[in-house]
């Protein structure tokens, strides 16, 4: 069967499972520890992620620089030992963009900007980026993301993964997509994950808290087109809630950044 005809079925599978609400097979999640509801497998996951990752190393020009793409492939490969979902194929590259920014994409896929890992002070701020990334990877955000779309942009997931149509409209809407915000719950847990991994590997969590500080004041250099808390919203919030799973306990920042409602 051609690659395209086997999109064709998935799509037309992702879409039957989207009119019959519960008829969807569920999975356990390692990470919410919870079995959901999984319309994409992990093996189509895979697949999916290596056509996005070669759209974007044909539009996006990766990194020539071996010492960067060493580094991030060194930190990345030393995390991904302590990600949740084992049976994932880590990849991670550097594309040679000086926007502040790191994507990561179905099946393993993690790009950081070159613009980023200059901002970037130590191993550890880098090291918390990279353990973010892989944290939605192994919570399977990416396909959360997608299980909740439209039929419009499954659509457009099916042009994107068999560069049918105008493959580099279809990409450049499709990355976009990947890299919107996340929901606030999908990036308390990315960043709760980046605390264990980050840890667990040898790298200082802390590193994660002062990376923020310094986007948080970003104003200060001037806004990119991508930048990282532009899709990774919540910043305070955020800040204190990893500065609380460091601790153990709640922080002056967390109870600072919580809703008035949820205060007392």
């Amino acid at each position: 069967m051609m690659r395209q005809d086997r999109f064709i079925l998935i799509i037309c599978f992702l879409a039957g499972l989207l009119l019959l609400p519960g008829r969807s097979p569920a999975e356990y999640n390692p990470v919410t520890s919870k079995d959901e509801p999984v319309y994409i497998s992990p093996e189509q996951e895979a697949e999916m992620g290596a056509s996005y990752a070669k759209q974007i190393e044909q539009h996006y020009k990766p990194c020539r620089d071996k010492h960067l793409q060493e580094r991030v492939e060194l930190i990345g490969n030393r995390l991904a030992q302590y990600a949740d979902r084992k049976g994932v194929i880590y990849h991670f590259k550097v594309i040679d963009i000086d926007d502040i920014n790191a994507v990561s994409l179905p099946g393993g896929w993690v790009y950081v900007f070159k613009g980023l890992i200059d901002v970037c002070k130590n191993d550890d701020e880098l090291a918390g980026v990279i353990a973010h990334e892989i944290g939605h990877v192994a919570a399977r955000h990416h396909m959360k993301k997608l299980q909740q779309s439209s039929l419009a942009n499954l659509g457009l997931i099916l042009v994107a993964a068999t560069q049918g149509g105008n493959a580099a409209s279809a990409t450049n809407l499709a990355i976009n997509s990947m890299m919107a915000a996340y929901s606030r719950e999908d990036e308390f847990e990315a960043d709760k994950r980046a605390v264990i991994y980050t840890r667990e590997a040898g790298y200082d969590p802390r590193g994660i808290v002062t990376f923020m500080e310094t986007m948080k004041n970003e104003d200060k250099l001037k806004i990119r087109t991508y930048s990282y808390f532009k899709t990774h919203p919540y910043v305070g919030e955020r800040m204190g809630k990893v500065e609380s799973e460091i601790e153990g306990r709640m922080s002056f920042r967390e109870r600072i950044n919580m809703p008035l409602d949820k205060k007392w």
